[in-house]
Order: C-alpha cells, then structure tokens, then sequence
C-alpha cells in the first residue's frame, strides 16, 4: 500500500484520468417525489460538473403514450463543483419514462454536439426507452424495505429444537443426523430429511440478533414430500413436521417482537402432485379444480408441469377460481397468513418469472397485480418479492413486485469478478463426477472470469432497465438456497470484498444462512448445509461472524446505503471505486481484487479532505487541488464518510411555456421550483 505522503507527492505530478460526467439517479437528491400519482408534477435535477460544456440547453425527454414529450431545464444553481438543472415532468403513465438531454453550444469553443443520459451513462446517440430513468405512480412499498438486511433460512437445515424428535419420518424421507453430511445425488437430493423445524428457528432468533438483520425470509413451510417443500400438498396449513400453525404464529410474534419481520415463501407457478386441489382432479374430468391445470387428456392424467417435473403440476390463472382461491379476497391463501394471528410481513413468490406463462399465454401481469391488490387491501405494509433468476427487467416495472430475487444485476457478476474456482471435484444429481465449476445453472464451461470493468458493465446493464425505486428492493445475495455457496470458490481474501459490495451497492443485502459460518457448497442442493452451532468461538467462524457483524452495522448505521444515490467514481481492472450520497452524508467506497491505485479527478469528490475511514485499511490523499488518490494492498475493501451533496437553493424563475400551459402559474409570474412542483 502507498503511503500517504507517498500518495499525496503522486498527486502533485501530471496525471491522466477520467473526466467528471453529468450525473443523475432516482435517489432524493435529483427527484423531488419517489411516490408520485398520475398527473403529479415531479421535479428531477441534473449535476453537471463546473466548466463542463459550454451548454446552450438542457432538457428533459419523456415518452408518455409512446409519444415524445419535452421539458426545458432551468440552472439552479452550483455547488462543489456542480452546476445543478432542474426541470418538471409530469407523470403521466404508470411506468414514466425520462431522460436527459445536453445541447452544447456551438459558440465561444463549444462543439454543438448532443448528448443524452439514461440509466447506462452518457451517449452521443439516442438511447433505448427501455433504459430511460422512470418514475412509478403505483403505491410505493413500505419504508421498511429499504432499511432490512434479509437473512434466508432453509426450515430444514436450519436448526431442531426438542420438539422436533417427537416427530415421525415421513413416508418420502431419507432421514439424517445434523452432522451428516448433504448427499447431492437422487432421490437423497431431494429427500435427505434432518428434521428442522420452526422452533429451532425460535431458539435461534437471538443469533439474528446479534447479527444485526431485521428481516427473515423463510422458504416454503407448507406439507409437501420433499425437504425444500416446494412441491406443496396444501396452503392452507403449516407442515407437522415444523410445528404446525401453532409454531408459525410463535415464531412471527418472537421474530417482531425483537424488531425481526418476517417474509413466507408460496409458489404461484404450480403445486406439489400431492395438492388437494390437484388430487381433486387428477383422473376426474369435471372436477371443478381441473381448470386450476394445464390436463392434456381428456382422462385429466397427463398435464403441463414446471420444466416437465411430474411431481410440480402447473397453474392455469386463465382460471378464476383458482384466482379466488388462492389470491383474490380476504379468505384466500395469500391474505390468510397475512392476516391474524398469522400476521407474516409479506411473500417472496418461487417461479415469478414463469407464473402465468405457457407458450402463446401470458397473464404475468395479471397475476402478479392481482397479488399486489389483495397485499394492500389486507395490509398495506407488507412486502411483494418475485424470483426472476435472469433479466427480470421486463418484470420489474412497478406495477408488482418491489423487488426480486434476481441473480444477474449483482450475484453472477460478484462471482465473475471474485471467484478463482479449484476444479475440486464434485457429484452431480445424477451420480456423476464433474470438476467444471457451477455457474447458476449455465453450460458455459464454469464461472466467467470478469474485470473489475466488466463487473460494474455488467450491473449497470442489467439494473438500467429497471425503475429506481424498484432496484432498492431487489435482493442482492451472495448466494442463496438455488445457488452454491459463493466462498466455495472465492478467490483468496475476496469474500469481505463481496459482502462488502452486498451492503453497500444499492439493492436489499441477503445472507443465507450459514455464510456467517464460512460455509461452503457446489451447488444449490449442496449449499443447503445443516448450520454448525456451536462453531462459534472458532477462530475462523469467529472472524466470518465478525465481518458480517460489522458490514450489517455499517448497513445499519448509515441510512444513505439504503437510498442513497450512486455515483461510479473510479472503474479500472482490478478496482472500482463509487460513492452513495445524499444530503446528510456522503459513504466513498473502494473495492479491489488486486492492489487498488485509483486516481480520482479534482471535483469529483467535494470534501475528500476531511474524509472519516469507517471500514477496512487503505490509504487516502488528497491533492492540493482536491485530486484524490486511494491505495489499498488488495483484495481490499474499505468505506470512508464525506459530508453531504449540497443542493443549491431555487431561485425565483420566469415561467415555463408548459408551466403555462398546464396552468401551474400564469405567463408574467415568477415562482420557487418547489412551488411549481407542489402545484
């Protein structure tokens, strides 16, 4: 690592590195209202770095009803080293599309080009809609979301309290003892049962205490003939084997009554073969719940299932029954367990991204709108999360979930990025041996081998589609119960680095658990490890819990990781340097694989010089001229505190033309930018 006199005599010398940019993102500080209505008049601002053009216009462009609409910014004023625009924008679609546009001047040296910024940057060509910065008029989720760090428990795994061996094997299970190992091969895949249940998790509800999260999200805890449950026999009851109703209702009162919400996990996409209401109509046509299937016979003995699984029959929401039962009103499955004396915090729903989809039918939306209704009826404050494993842009629009659990916007390129897999050897489901690393599922040859570069292309292209709200709830895991486990493969150091970037990038954090125990697996059905109580005092344990301690603390401590903007500062290949910001503080944030020695351009961080280290050991210096340099002996991963983004003070302005027209003010008024926006 340099020194810091070091670092700070490099400063003074000639150096090459990048320009400052205009910035904008959907945080408070460039937009006025994060949960407008249709109609509303949104204020967006747009930074401009001091110097930057000369610029003869900036603007906003929207695309309402697929027609282009056009606002004119208005300087606000400069701050730091920012000049600030800002501009109104009326929300006129559930999903409002916008951009920005930078004309330059083509007098006093400036060159007349056009410049336009969307969600992936700046670009001297015209941008995809798809990619615009979007504001949602749909009801916003609760604040709670955006202030929980979630922590994922597989029941089964997870731990057994004295209840648990008064229950009898069931007839599908392979039992096993805590300390057995996990045997990937079918039928044991599936079917190695180690008795978990609800009041072991009770009883452990103290470690997530002490580990800081505040959100548990449990997968499924329905009867089912497997040992992930999601091949349900009912919704309408609690599995035996966990402890029943009784147990649930335990666990939430336990989990809230130490400030610990609590998510359940349903499968919208089909049920287990064991369903009563598959059962009810397997083999007899008429039966009013076949038209809850895709039967293809007219016996109702062969039907459309998840991926061909016979055992995973899948749902027709063509079917208003069904809808009935299962989403719509106060009496179905989705609101029961929301309700008392239940009173869950919400659902993750399995499958997301295929419920409702079979070839040439699409009711996604449908369905996933319809459970969103029926959220906010029952209780407005819960939660709504899809799994949508790959692009799940086209799903992410607001108009459903808040958030899901998709892998391609943080998890897979953590993983290119940090991973440095062995080669180790390991069982396949079906017996074989295989030594090319899993990589969700993908036949690509292993895990991709990514640049610091590629990893933040890779984010910024897979979360520019989204609205920015909806990206706040998005889970952001290192791994989860589908996956392996992300330290399997880790690349020596880097696993403080990843979770770093888990608790602070913008998104909601997820730790399955067992990676506070240095866990390790290959593979999803291998990740599902029984967790290793009484590790805890472990030197190496003992430091895994210690880390996530201190990243949840600092999650916890600093609001701006919830909702602060992001700004990328510096990207090279092997570092990538950013900083989330809002008016109260500012968190810079480095992170490398290799030794760090980023240069960061005078201006682009106001107030470098009185920076406070929060986490990890790198040096920073800044220059005379407010150039900063940071250095770190990789991998590293290290935060520090800045003050906050000082927003210049509106000043009184003529009227818009479309002020006018919208008949906010009349043509010879002057007003307040927060008086236009309020009327």
């Amino acid at each position: 690592m340099i020194e810091a006199s070091t670092a700070t005599a490099r400063l003074t010398k000639g150096r090459a590195m990048t320009t400052v940019l205009p910035h904008h993102d959907g945080s408070p500080l460039h937009v006025s209202d994060l949960a407008p209505q249709l109609g509303d008049v949104v204020t967006v601002r747009l930074r401009v770095p001091a110097g930057y053009g000369p610029l003869a216009a900036v603007r906003t462009r929207s695309n309402p009803d697929h027609e282009p609409e056009w606002t004119d910014a208005a300087p606000l004023g400069s701050s730091d080293g920012w000049e600030w625009w800002e501009a109104p924008v009326t929300v006129r679609n559930p999903r409002h599309g916008y951009r920005w546009v930078l004309v330059h001047s083509a007098d006093c040296g400036g060159d007349g080009r056009v410049e336009w910024l969307n969600q992936t940057g700046l670009h001297t060509i015209e941008t995809l809609d798809a990619e615009d910065f979007a504001l949602v008029a749909s009801p916003a989720p609760p604040a709670w979301l955006t202030d929980s760090v979630m922590y994922q428990v597989f029941p089964d795994r997870f731990a057994r309290s004295a209840q648990a061996d008064a229950h009898p094997t069931p007839d599908w299970a392979i039992p096993a003892d805590w300390d057995d190992p996990v045997d990937p091969v079918v039928p044991a895949r599936s079917q190695q049962f180690y008795g978990g249940d609800l009041g072991g998790v009770i009883e452990k509800l103290d470690h997530l205490v002490s580990l800081g999260v505040n959100l548990l999200y449990l997968t499924p805890i329905f009867p089912a003939a497997s040992n992930h449950r999601y091949d349900a026999s009912s919704f309408d009851r609690v599995d035996p084997l966990l402890g029943g109703d009784e147990a649930y209702v335990r666990l939430i009162e336990a989990a809230h009554a130490r400030g610990i919400r609590v998510i359940g996990d349903l499968t919208s996409n089909h049920s287990g073969d064991r369903h009563e209401w598959f059962q009810a109509a397997l083999g007899h046509p008429g039966a009013p719940e076949e038209e809850f299937y895709y039967f293809t016979d007219d016996a109702n003995t062969e039907y459309a299932s998840w991926l061909g699984v016979p055992s995973l029959p899948k749902f027709n929401w063509a079917s208003q029954e069904l809808r009935d039962r299962f989403i719509e009103g106060p009496d179905s499955v989705v609101a029961k367990w929301l309700k008392p004396p239940y009173s869950a915090d919400g659902w993750r729903i399995d499958v997301a991204n295929m419920t409702g989809r079979l070839g040439s039918v699409d009711l996604n939306a449908e369905v996933r709108q319809l459970l969103r209704r029926t959220m906010i009826e029952i209780n407005p404050d819960t939660i709504l999360l899809g799994e949508s494993t790959n692009d799940a842009a086209s799903d992410l629009q607001g108009d459903g979930w808040h958030g899901a659990m998709t892998y391609p916007s943080f998890t897979r390129p953590v993983w290119g990025w940090l991973s440095e897999p062995t080669h180790a050897a390991y069982l396949t489901y079906d017996g074989r041996e295989a030594t090319e690393p899993w990589f969700f599922t993908q036949p690509i040859g292993g895990i991709p081998r990514y640049s610091a570069r590629q990893f933040v292309d890779a984010v910024v292209r897979f979360t520019a589609g989204i609205p920015w709200r909806v990206r706040l709830g998005n889970m952001q895991p290192l791994d989860t119960h589908d996956t392996g486990r992300f330290a399997t493969n880790a690349a020596p150091g880097t696993v403080p680095v990843a979770a770093g970037l888990m608790m602070t990038l913008p998104g909601l954090p997820v730790i399955f658990a067992g990676d506070e125990f240095g866990l390790v697996g290959v593979d999803g059905e291998a990740s599902r490890t029984p967790i290793p109580w009484g590790t805890e005092s472990e030197p190496e344990v003992a430091e895994r819990l210690a880390l996530y301690r201190e990243l949840v603390a600092l999650r916890h401590a600093h609001p701006v990781l919830s909702t602060g903007g992001l700004r990328w500062v510096h990207v090279d290949d092997e570092s990538v340097v950013f900083v989330r910001e809002a008016a109260d503080e500012t968190l810079l944030v480095l992170a490398a694989k290799g030794d760090a020695d980023a240069e960061i351009p005078a201006g682009a961080l106001p107030g470098a010089a009185s920076a406070e280290a929060l986490v990890g050991d790198a040096t920073l210096a800044v220059a005379d001229d407010g150039a900063v340099l940071l250095s770190a002996d990789g991998p590293a991963f290290a935060v520090w505190r800045l003050s906050g983004v000082k927003v210049p003070a509106p000043e009184p302005r003529s009227a818009t033309a479309d002020e006018v027209s919208r008949g906010v003010v009349s043509a010879d008024e002057t007003t307040p930018a927060e008086q236009v926006e309020s009327a």
